[in-house]
């Protein structure tokens, strides 16, 4: 399961170079969540998935849906749109790991006990040096990085990782049909008033469309899934740790595809980046005494 949600999870980013150039980001999210919402009805109603009972339960839900798809994935979205790189933005987002680290390290929760150690902090300083290596060569070229751009970027980044955490948190176990209709219908009531302030027309095409598929069947009927099991299943920081796979698998697909460059400065970033990371989430080694 891990294995498969890394390679459906880096091809989000690949589905937004295909897809971008015949419709505006917010647009294309909105046909993908009503979609996504039908064909999980239909499997719903073929297999009577059962609902959640409590109220409060659909409000967490909903919660998490408008962090993890309707932030998240508009920041990413609208980031690509505006001439990111499709590494770059998987780059930035994979930082997650690191922050959910920092973040239930320094809580008292059950799940996490820890503080932050100083190991830790060098694996944030280096992630974070990773990032900036790569970004900032990127400032000035008047193509990839703007200030829009490197906003929707992070603050994508903060959703995810926020969306991760109130999810391990407050959710209880929800049959993961009915918890994507739920959290794919807020993020659809969110998105769907935005996306009528585009004006770019969509071309109907067979690369538009098969992005469209790609975007429904693989990414949020199976990555969405996926995601939502793996966090229900395991700690946030083991789950999110998988994620800084990501960049590096995206970035040689991008290569592959798009012909994106993969310098020695990006080499050399994503690999601070993942050290920084897998220093981070990697657990201490127990006391002898």
């Amino acid at each position: 399961m891990p294995a498969v949600f890394v390679l459906i999870w880096s091809t989000g980013f690949i589905v937004a170079k295909f897809g971008l150039p015949y419709a505006p980001p917010l647009t294309f999210l909105v046909i993908r969540y009503v979609l996504s919402i039908v064909c999980f009805l239909i499997w719903i109603g073929l297999a009577r998935a059962s609902w959640p009972r409590e109220r409060r339960q659909w409000l967490h839900l909903a919660v998490a849906g408008l962090l993890m798809h309707a932030v998240y994935l508009g920041g990413v979205w609208v980031a690509v749109k505006g001439g990111m790189g499709s590494g770059l933005a998987a780059l930035i987002v994979g930082l997650q790991p690191v922050l959910t680290a920092l973040w239930t390290s320094g809580t008292g929760s059950a799940q996490a006990h820890t503080r932050v150690t100083s190991r830790q902090w060098m694996g944030l300083v280096l992630g974070l040096g990773g990032l900036l290596l790569v970004v900032s060569r990127k400032f000035g070229t008047g193509s990839e990085v703007t200030v829009l751009t490197l906003a929707c970027a992070v603050s994508a980044l903060i959703s995810i990782t926020a969306g991760t955490l109130y999810q391990k948190r407050f959710m209880k176990p929800t049959d993961v049909r009915t918890a994507n209709v739920i959290q794919l219908g807020a993020a659809l009531l969110v998105t769907l008033p935005l996306a009528f302030f585009e004006t770019e027309a969509i071309v109907w095409n067979g690369e538009f469309l098969g992005a469209m598929a790609w975007s429904v069947l693989a990414l949020t009927l199976g990555g969405s899934s996926l995601l939502y099991l793996l966090i229900q299943r395991g700690a946030a920081t083991s789950v999110t740790s998988l994620l800084y796979l990501v960049p590096p698998t995206t970035a040689l697909m991008a290569w592959a595809l798009f012909g994106e460059s993969i310098t020695m400065t990006t080499l050399v970033g994503t690999a601070l980046t993942a050290l920084g990371v897998s220093l981070v989430v990697r657990p201490a080694k127990p006391q002898v005494t």
